[in-house]
């Protein structure tokens, strides 16, 4: 296998060990909410990260595309949730996987949908079940438990014979804007009362809920209880970001995923030199901006993963970076000859996988000791 100094640039390198810690970690905190843990396979979509993190629960996976779910379903996992709002003309490749053996859980939130979801799992021959989004912070997709129709749709995805309503999903999106960790698990605390009432007004109305599922990395480690939930859709974790290091998630060290760059010229003027790493091989998600823990599109580390002082890549054009100090120190380029090979630490671990087809995997060290891929597209 080769080493990262073999490897061409940009290359997605990602560490075992601190990947298998913060596997553990959000196992251990599962099992200690009493809740089971449901991965949300889109930030890494690998059958060989999705392996290690099955040997730590025993609940099934979260999927947020169909590729994702057809590929896993060929690596024999069959138990999934397609966790995103459903369009119906998706359902002729969902029922292929059912067809196959695959149970998939799909989502509701709007109750117009609903005609088109039963017309099309009878047309498919088969039973679709169903699970409705509940947006309780206002944060992203979902319908209010208070909504009539919430009940309603409910109702309707029970009477369909071709539809089966299995429960209902909650998302603690809000917590990425939370100041801070007791805000998150206020949050959390919020998150999770408003879908234990959501399940309860299903019960009253007779409706079966079996399932209330709860999204969030964050959400999950500072949930103070998650009682009535039955299991977390967390993410995230596995890589961690600089942002969940931002939120307290995490400590920098914690984050599995970097990108290897080299550096390709130096300004001495103007107290920066360049990389090759830019928007499209880092991302150009800039959620670390406005916090204290401004990373700008990346922190800068060197080929171990260590942070290098206060350099960040300050801008990115489409196949450029540009590394300056954040507190405008002065650089010293003599240690940073072009050729030198550096290591990116992602503000958002799952856009900047994204953009590769395979990780380099590393045991801490510089040798190269596995290669796995990763699926993209829809």
């Amino acid at each position: 296998m080769p080493a990262l100094h073999d490897l061409p640039t940009p290359s997605l390198v990602l560490d075992r060990p601190r990947l298998q810690r913060n596997i553990d970690r959000m196992a251990d905190r599962c099992a200690e909410l009493g809740i089971w843990l449901r991965p949300h396979l889109k930030t890494p979509k690998s059958i060989d990260v999705a392996r290690l993190l099955m040997a730590r629960q025993a609940r099934g996976i979260t999927v947020s595309t169909l590729a994702e779910a057809e590929y896993f379903a060929r690596h024999g996992l069959h138990d999934q949730f397609y966790a995103v709002p459903l369009a119906a003309d998706k359902i002729g490749r969902i029922a292929a996987l059912v067809r196959g053996g695959t149970t998939v859980l799909c989502v509701a939130h709007d109750a117009d949908a609903v005609p088109a979801y039963a017309a099309r799992a009878a047309a498919e021959g088969i039973v679709l079940p169903l699970v409705i989004d509940v947006d309780v912070d206002h944060h992203r997709s979902g319908i209010a438990a208070g909504d009539p129709a919430f009940p309603a749709m409910a109702r309707a995805i029970n009477a369909a014979p071709s539809l089966a309503l299995r429960g209902i999903m909650v998302y603690a999106g809000a917590s990425y804007d939370a100041p801070d960790t007791d805000a998150i698990a206020a949050l959390a605390e919020r998150i999770r009362a408003g879908g234990v009432a959501a399940r309860d007004l299903l019960h009253r109305e007779g409706l079966p809920c079996d399932m209330v599922s709860y999204g969030s990395s964050p959400g999950t480690f500072f949930a103070r209880s998650l009682d009535g939930l039955s299991e977390s859709r967390a993410g995230v974790y596995p890589f961690q970001d600089l942002f969940q290091a931002g939120l307290g998630a995490c400590a920098v060290d914690d984050i599995a995923l970097s990108v290897l760059t080299q550096v390709t010229g130096r300004q001495p003027a103007l107290n920066r030199f360049f990389v090759d790493a830019g928007g499209l091989a880092l991302s150009k998600d800039r959620s670390t901006a406005g916090h204290a823990f401004d990373a700008g599109y990346g922190l800068v580390c060197d080929e171990d993963g260590i942070p290098i002082g206060d350099l960040i890549v300050s801008a990115a054009s489409q196949e450029i970076g540009t590394v300056t100090s954040r507190q405008g120190a002065t650089l010293d380029m003599a240690a940073f000859p072009p050729g030198r090979r550096l290591r990116i630490l992602p503000n958002h671990s799952c856009f900047t996988a994204a953009a590769y087809e395979r990780y380099n995997v590393v045991d801490g060290g510089h040798e190269v000791t596995a290669v796995w891929d990763r699926v993209n597209g829809w």
